[in-house]
């Protein structure tokens, strides 16, 4: 909780998406108010509450409590104690988590008044679960005209209720009051300390006059609070970090660092012990020596020398937080990360990963590593410079059709699903993996179902062709795909490029085994550039020719994929290559050159046949090592330009000109076109229009 503010701080430094940032300062909570202090009313006491809106103090109508709060006891009066008791007692049976979850209403009188500070009036202070103790203070001044939960009790319990923005409705609900004009600062008629009056300021002067006021009175202070709490560091199980610590009359010790590190001892059962210790109790070797700096039988620690080691370990986040430092320099016995290894590696440049860890691992990684930060350990305050989340993949169901029938001596029979609207039918799921292009390989399925051995399947065009849906990927849908199938038929690459394909990373996308023949077919395709087709007739040559055109459809995909690659938007970067590789076998493009550099560019999505082309096209090292080609504009810099020519605004033909050429040669060489002559034939021209690139446009009559 020391560091909320610069956690909160840190998320404008570092490239990650506005949801998460978003979900993390909510959970850091921060929240700028005013401290206000209240007197008990007949009492020489006071106590404090928190308050983000100081500006609506005038409209409080009572106090609450929360049930932990020490002021319980303080403020409950003889009267009240055997009602608040009840209350409780009834508290204590809910978990924090319920009271938040569930706005049923339910509260107690203290018996006590509060006095408002600014009006000198006595306001009611109630206990209800819907305040927190770890909140603010645990007490709260309740103004239900403008908040939901405060209005919701008032009208439970029958309590005032005071509007403070003009033109407020709260005869039904209470009324978002951030903006508007106050009014009932004070109600009319009604003294205040030293005639104090928000009455005719917007919401944002009110806020800002309170603040001062309070401050210069005396009445309380300014305040920033964070909901962010400290996480509890320790757990009564066995798998975990043991803590380096033994017990010397009492006081806690670290075992020496040259001792380290403390490995957890071999037990028979994981569970406690009879008598309520963590599973680390059961160790008979976990003792700690202090002469002999070992760990020795328990059973002598009734010796001088001899103490009690701690018996929980460590959370699940002590070793993910910082495990990535440790990458860094996994040999080193003498620290976490050496100072030269860090200052090399300095932090993580991406991270992929789900929106799941948003509240867990990385606002734990974060913290630990500004703490370590703070030490020198690590020269960087944030671990993880950029993170991309990636989108769900949804399975794609397949399902047969048994038709539903009173006589079960009767096999079973299973019909098509393109037949199955005449029948009374029971959809089933079959392995997506025993399906192809939703056909089902019945022998297949007989297998996996033996009790549908003796089926019989009515087919269509000789297949039996299942249905299908998008569903969520899961073992009891059977649609969870088995990659070492689709390895085996289509191989790696394959898998990799339609993995690719499916859409863009962070987007939620169902998987369609249908597709993958798609992606096969094209490395088929970028495979016969290299190879005449069912030949070992190898293509590429240093004597072949460059085109333009050629050179054009390299550096358009040069600067594709190099763009899409930085952009993490793989699928657009392999319908690039798609489309360049249909233009080079039309270009029948040999030229070695531009062959080596499309084995490069797709390395990084089919690295399996990049590496065997690279090394067929002459290379001894790995194509991983090689350089990245290099996008060069001038190769798409159009040399000519195909215009549409129209005589009265009707298209006729198009005709080439020179990139360059002025509007004065465009009109000249259309005129003297053969092709115009019949529609200038007679006719007298009027004006001629060059519309840049795109039209000319011959006006005659």
């Amino acid at each position: 909780s020391a560091y909320s503010q610069r956690l909160l701080d840190g998320l404008d430094t570092i490239q990650w998406s506005d949801s998460i940032k978003e979900t993390q300062k909510n959970w850091i909570g921060r929240s700028e108010g005013t401290e206000m202090q209240f007197k008990v009313a007949g009492q020489d006491f006071d106590f404090t509450i928190f308050t983000t809106r100081a500006d609506t103090i005038f409209g409080v109508t009572f106090m609450v409590l929360a049930p932990e709060s020490e002021l319980v006891e303080k403020l409950t009066t003889a009267e009240q104690k055997a009602a608040v008791d009840e209350y409780l007692a009834y508290v204590k049976k809910r978990t924090e988590l319920d009271r938040m979850a569930n706005h049923s209403v339910t509260g107690v009188f203290s018996g006590s008044y509060a006095v408002n500070p600014f009006t000198g009036e006595n306001i009611p202070i109630w206990i209800s679960e819907y305040v927190l103790a770890g909140y603010g203070t645990g007490a709260i001044m309740a103004v239900p005209a403008h908040d939901s939960r405060d209005y919701a009790f008032a009208k439970h319990f029958n309590l005032p209720i005071i509007p403070l923005i003009e033109g407020a409705d709260v005869s039904e609900e209470s009324f978002d009051a951030k903006e508007g004009t106050v009014q009932n600062s004070p109600v009319a008629g009604k003294q205040t300390l030293d005639g104090f009056s928000l009455n005719g300021l917007t919401v944002k002067e009110a806020i800002a006059a309170t603040k001062k006021f309070v401050t210069e009175k005396g009445l309380g202070r300014v305040k920033v609070n964070y909901r962010l709490r400290d996480a509890i560091f320790s757990r009564q199980r066995y798998w975990g970090e043991p803590f380096p610590v033994y017990y010397k009359d009492g006081m806690p010790q670290m075992v020496p660092e040259e001792c380290l590190p403390l490995e957890l001892p071999e037990i028979e059962t994981y569970k406690p012990t009879e008598t309520g210790e963590p599973p680390l109790g059961r160790a008979k070797m976990w003792a700690w020596d202090e002469e002999k700096k070992q760990v020795v039988d328990k059973a002598l620690v009734d010796n001088k020398t001899v103490f009690p080691l701690e018996l929980n370990t460590m959370p699940g986040f002590a070793g993910s937080s910082a495990y990535y430092l440790r990458y860094m320099d996994p040999h080193d016995d003498s620290c976490l990360v050496s100072k030269e290894a860090d200052e090399y590696w300095q932090n993580v440049d991406l991270y992929v990963g789900g929106c799941e860890h948003a509240t867990g691992h990385l606002i734990y990684s974060r913290f630990w590593n500004k703490f370590l930060f703070d030490l020198g350990v690590s020269c960087k305050e944030e671990p993880f410079q950029k993170l991309v989340n990636q989108g769900m993949i949804q399975g794609r169901s397949n399902f047969v059709y048994r038709i539903n029938s009173d006589d079960h001596s009767k096999a079973p029979v299973f019909v098509s699903a393109g037949l199955k609207k005449d029948y009374d039918v029971t959809p089933i799921h079959v392995d997506v993996n025993i399906v192809s292009a939703d056909v089902l390989d019945i022998d297949a399925f007989k297998a996996w179902r033996p009790e549908y051995a003796d089926a019989e399947f009515i087919l269509e065009d000789g297949k039996y062709i299942c249905g299908w849906a998008v569903e969520k990927m899961s073992k009891s849908m059977f649609n969870v795909v088995n990659p070492d199938m689709i390895v085996e038929k289509y191989g790696a690459d394959t898998l990799r490029l339609y993995e690719m394909f499916l859409g863009p990373v962070e987007a939620s996308k169902p998987w369609d085994t249908n597709g993958i023949d798609g992606c096969f077919r094209f490395l088929k395709k970028f495979w016969n550039l290299y190879y005449e087709n069912r030949t070992d007739n190898f293509l590429p040559s240093a004597d072949a020719e460059a085109s333009a055109d050629s050179m054009k459809t390299l550096h358009k995909l040069i600067k594709k994929v190099t763009e899409d690659i930085e952009n993490f938007s793989y699928n657009t970067s392999i319908s690039a290559f798609m489309i360049a590789v249909s233009e080079l076998a039309q270009q029948k493009c040999r030229n070695k050159q531009v062959l080596e550099q499309l084995v490069v560019l797709i390395a990084p999505f089919a690295p399996h046949i990049a590496e065997e082309l690279w090394h067929v096209l002459g290379n001894e090292t790995t194509v991983c090592d090689t350089q990245w080609p290099k996008f060069e504009p001038k190769y798409l810099v159009e040399s000519e330009v195909q215009l549409t020519i129209s005589f009265n605004g009707k298209a006729r033909f198009q005709k080439k000109f020179p990139a360059d050429a002025t509007n004065d040669a465009i009109q000249q060489a259309v005129l003297a076109d053969e092709q115009s002559q019949k529609y200038l034939d007679g006719k007298t021209v009027v004006k001629v229009i060059v519309v840049p690139k795109k039209i000319v446009n011959v006006v005659v009559k």
